[in-house]
């Protein structure tokens, strides 16, 4: 299948076209017009970029769909005034796309280790999302109201560490463009009324030898609010993975670092640990 956007370089020609055979033809009936507009590549420009957009966010979910995944974290905060900080965390997910659930803990510095937020995710709607902190005993669910909120001090919001799930969004191809000397879909993401979510919409770039994601704009509005660039990918049990990503938020002028490490799929995993009780452990 060609990358070529079909149906959005044919516009102006399309145009040019219908005015030259309008003034040829001052005889034109309402009939022809409509089988004309019908057939102009500008009248299926839409749903046409629609439907190729979401082709290739689908390839680029099913190239890496897995069965389970783990990874070692190290995340550096950097703010506005350049003070930086560092934890660590594991991740670890089990499920069908759409349907997993993850847990994410913190294994360091000493005040956020074990700290642990259980993600459930959801085909058609946002994830149920509990956090367990040690220091209190005690689990709380996010209220969907929070998930805007960053993720102990990180630039990443609760809403950012959801599973990303492509029918859950309508998507629109804006472009291609090269991007750090890459090859690259450039396609609009909304999210559906099923799906809450606190962005407005959200701008991907998709690399085209591979179909990784290698950078997320979330809107607020009409601002770029924060920015998501993957990095360093290499292929991990034949899937190509990103082993670095950095998350900056605009408005603050922070960001943070994740560095990923010991990746792994498919590998087995106990879907007893991914309960409010595996939480707690």
């Amino acid at each position: 299948r060609s990358s070529q956007p079909s149906g959005l370089l044919k516009r102006p020609c399309a145009v040019l076209s219908w005015k030259h055979w309008n003034m040829s033809n001052p005889h034109l009936s309402l009939v022809s017009l409509t089988v004309l507009l019908a057939l102009s590549p500008v009248w299926r420009a839409i749903p046409l970029a629609a439907d190729e957009a979401q082709a290739i966010v689908d390839e680029a979910q099913r190239r890496v769909t897995t069965t389970s995944e783990r990874y070692a974290g190290v995340l550096q905060s950097f703010n506005a005034d350049g003070k930086t900080s560092e934890k660590r965390w594991t991740f670890e997910r089990t499920g069908s796309h759409g349907e997993s659930k993850t847990i994410i803990r913190f294994t360091e510095p000493a005040e956020v280790a074990g700290v642990a937020l259980l993600i459930v995710n959801h085909p058609e709607r946002a994830s149920d999302q509990w956090m367990w902190t040690p220091a209190l005993q005690r689990d709380r669910r996010i209220a969907l109201q929070d998930r805007s909120a960053r993720f102990f001090g990180t630039d990443f919001s609760f809403e950012d560490l959801e599973e990303r799930v492509a029918g859950q969004y309508d998507h629109t191809l804006l472009t291609e463009e090269a991007l750090t000397g890459v090859a690259t879909w450039k396609i609009q993401a909304v999210a559906k009324r099923t799906r809450s979510s606190q962005y407005s919409k959200q701008v991907l770039w998709i690399t085209k030898d591979e179909y990784v994601t290698v950078r997320i704009d979330s809107y607020a509005k009409d601002e770029v609010v924060r920015r998501l660039q993957s990095s360093k990918i290499r292929p991990v049990q034949g899937i190509a993975t990103a082993h670095e990503m950095e998350m900056t938020d605009l408005p603050r002028g922070s960001r943070t670092r994740l560095v990923l490490d010991k990746i792994q799929y498919n590998l087995p995993l106990q879907d007893s640990d991914f309960t409010a009780q595996g939480l707690r452990r």
